[in-house]
């Protein structure tokens, strides 16, 4: 059949050109990391489980937030830390497919919670009188589980329609799978149309999560500024949630940039440094940002190192 790819393993490059040494360094750096990574956003979770005071709906979308984070980390760091202590760097048609499937989806679900969040702090703000009949506990849990679920079934389409194209090179010049990299491979262009069309649907699809997002953020900082009281509340609670969405959409932007128009003059390392720094920097920051912003949070981390938790 024309339309399925004879090839069963992908030759993922983007690490060719890093030295034996430099991989070593590496590898112990990104297991550091991952092992933070890990250790912040579970004790986040654990921490929201355990203390009946933080079942509210603003740190059970935090504790969404976290978990989305080690499902996208668990998708990335595994498998690079294995190739950075092997001499060659594959992964299986189907392998490198999940991984695309997997990083997208964490990608898109980061977005749709940090929407949730800034709706969550515009209700608690702007609308007090109707924040706790519109966003219950219930909701909150029910709310990031239907986006995620929407993600994944949205990057599983444009995933699906990648699936169907006939590749011609099973050399991928990244060090992880990602939708484009392998939509590049394709033998005929004019077949990567509708791949083309969808994955416009799904950008602007998230691209009104960011106007949502920017929307509600433009009324909380009207209604804050009437207000020393609301003021404070979003420098307590708002903040965060901005240099979250920062760091997020920077390091998103700059990986579209890079993938749609990757220039083959720029040094590997920054290639790769551009590629990865989604996956590394906000699920290692956010969690820090937001246990040392938020007192409820702060306090019950001293509690925990200081051996008197409740």
């Amino acid at each position: 059949m024309n339309n399925v790819s004879t090839i069963s393993l992908f030759f993922l490059s983007g690490l060719n050109e890093t030295s034996r040494n430099h991989r070593s360094a590496l590898f112990f750096l990104s297991l550091t990391c991952y092992c933070i990574t890990v250790l912040v956003n579970v004790a986040l979770i654990l921490i929201i489980i355990l203390d009946n005071q933080l079942h509210e709906p603003m740190y059970i979308l935090l504790c969404a937030f976290c978990i989305n984070a080690l499902y996208g980390t668990a998708g990335f760091y595994p498998k690079f830390l294995w190739d950075l202590l092997s001499p060659v760097h594959v992964i299986s048609y189907s392998g490198c497919f999940l991984q695309a499937q997997v990083l997208y989806s964490f990608a898109c679900s980061d977005l749709s919670i940090l929407a949730l969040m800034a709706y969550d702090r515009y209700l608690a703000i702007c609308r007090p009188l109707k924040y706790h009949s519109v966003m219950s506990v219930q909701s909150a849990i029910k709310l990031p589980c239907f986006f995620w679920l929407t993600s994944f079934f949205i990057v599983a389409v444009n995933i699906f329609l990648t699936s169907r194209l006939r590749l011609c090179s099973p050399y991928i010049n990244r060090p992880f799978c990602v939708n484009w990299s392998i939509v590049s491979l394709a033998c005929f262009p004019n077949e990567t149309f509708s791949i083309g069309i969808v994955a416009n649907i799904t950008i602007i699809i998230y691209i009104f999560h960011g106007v949502f997002i920017v929307w509600s953020y433009m009324y909380i900082i009207k209604r804050c500024i009437k207000s020393i009281e609301n003021r404070a509340k979003f420098m307590q609670t708002c903040f965060p949630h901005l240099i979250s969405l920062s760091t997020f959409i920077v390091t998103i932007m700059i990986d579209i940039i890079n993938n749609r128009l990757s220039s083959r003059d720029l040094p590997e390392t920054l290639q790769n440094f551009i590629a990865m720094e989604f996956l590394v920097i906000p699920p290692l920051m956010n969690p820090l940002i937001y246990g040392y912003k938020l007192t409820k949070i702060r306090c019950r981390i001293i509690d925990v190192l200081t051996f008197h938790f409740k």
